[in-house]
């Protein structure tokens, strides 16, 4: 049994460790590093810049979130961009939803993908094959500042934290684009940490996207590997209702979308209750 251990770096005070069974790969990229390792816990692990991005055991529970929630909450969603998630597993529950016509995926690191494709197959599963899909690699910042006015129905950024790589996709000049991009009735959603340990990230976000979108909120989603409690996922829209809908037309629309059933952490009541927010939280969004 190897002694090895990784520990994340996210907060200089606290933290968590992985027993590591063995390292599967580690590769410095043009913009990360990045390390991929099979756990005694939760199967394997990719790790970048030292902090964790996603494991086997809990993966489901954040992209289910991240995907299901705004294209659910839209109802009538089409056409997906998808900014980061070089993993695959959100392109995947996006293309679970049978009246998306098209899925557009930007990665700024091409590193990430191979590595998934590589040694996380069961993430993303047939999704890198699904016609319906539009893998690219390149900036999102520069896709999103290109791409034709409303040409999209929902946009998930699924990036690391507002340092380093990820910095540029929670400016002024991005969010405004995305207005731009976005249809009458679009949606975006980005992680926005935890608020327990950033919640000026979630503050920071909300402030900004609400001089581009009118309605402005956030939701939550309990993932265990990511440490201090709730993570934050911010969402933002150009028309009314955002989180609005019950239970019941949620679970119309699941069933409609061919999702109702398949999921392992979201349930059209999780999807409802995930909008209330605990005070400590809702603090964090403007009036």
């Amino acid at each position: 049994m190897t002694d090895s251990w990784i520990c994340e770096t996210l907060y200089p005070d606290w933290g968590q460790r992985f027993h590591v069974k063995r390292e599967l790969a580690r590769v410095r990229s043009a913009f990360q590093d990045i390390v991929i390792f099979e756990s005694f816990s939760h199967g394997r692990v990719m790790v970048l810049d030292g902090c964790i991005q996603i494991t086997e055991r809990d993966e489901f529970v954040y992209q289910e979130m991240i995907a299901h929630v705004p294209l659910l909450a839209h109802g009538t969603a089409r056409q997906v961009l998808i900014i980061g998630a070089g993993d695959g597993g959100v392109l995947r529950r996006v293309l679970q939803h049978r009246g998306v016509q098209r899925a557009v995926m930007v990665e700024i690191d091409g590193e990430v993908i191979r590595l998934s494709k590589e040694y996380l197959p069961a993430i993303a599963g047939e999704a890198w094959n699904d016609a319906r899909a539009e893998v690219i690699v390149g900036d999102g910042i520069d896709y999103v500042k290109r791409a034709a006015d409303a040409s999209f129905d929902v946009m998930i950024v699924d990036s690391t934290d507002p340092i380093g790589v990820g910095e540029v996709l929670f400016s002024n000049d991005f969010y405004a684009n995305c207005a731009r991009v976005l249809t009458e009735r679009g949606l975006v959603v980005n992680q926005c940490g935890v608020p327990f340990m950033q919640g000026d990230e979630l503050r920071e976000t909300s402030a900004r996207r609400k001089h581009f979108f009118p309605h402005v909120s956030a939701y939550v989603a309990a993932v265990p590997t990511y440490v201090g409690g709730f993570m934050a996922l911010g969402i933002a829209g150009k028309a009314p209702g955002i989180g609005l809908q019950d239970a019941a037309e949620i679970t119309v629309r699941a069933r409609d979308a061919g999702v109702l059933g398949t999921t392992e952490y979201w349930t059209p009541e999780i999807h409802v209750g995930s909008f209330s927010l605990p005070p400590y939280i809702a603090r964090q969004l403007p009036d």
